[in-house]
């Protein structure tokens, strides 16, 4: 028979594998730094530039992987509610538009990226 910490270990581990530890990990700081944040201070107009650099951030995220990461700085940035949730922000995947801050919920397109920051690309590895 297993006992209960041999059984928290296998679960724990399992979690990991299929990468729902790490997700709920990321909702929790997300919410936690929702909690933090003050409302009644309201958030800087968002200029053209800062919307560039937020893109840039999101990108190098998802480019190397740190999903997790990015789900909490969407959030961040997002600040939106699901319809009949209370507590979750929704995720860039499940709402279209922007932002109540401007930024778009969906990542800019790479090409307006290049365009904007006056970079080229290397055709050989899509790296600017």
């Amino acid at each position: 028979m297993a006992t209960v910490a041999e059984l928290k270990a296998v679960l724990k581990d399992t979690l990991e594998k299929k990468g729902v530890l790490g997700h709920l990990k990321a909702r929790i700081r997300a919410e936690v730094f929702n909690a933090l944040d003050d409302d009644r201070e309201p958030r800087p107009s968002l200029s053209h530039e800062n919307l560039l650099i937020n893109e840039l951030i999101r990108e190098y995220l998802e480019f190397n992987k740190y999903k997790y990461t990015a789900s909490v700085l969407i959030a961040a940035l997002c600040n939106l509610r699901l319809p009949g949730s209370s507590s979750f922000p929704a995720s860039a995947s499940q709402v279209a538009g922007t932002t109540e801050s401007g930024q778009p919920v969906v990542p800019l397109d790479r090409q307006f990226l290049i365009h904007e920051l006056n970079a080229f690309e290397e055709s050989k590895d899509n790296t600017i």
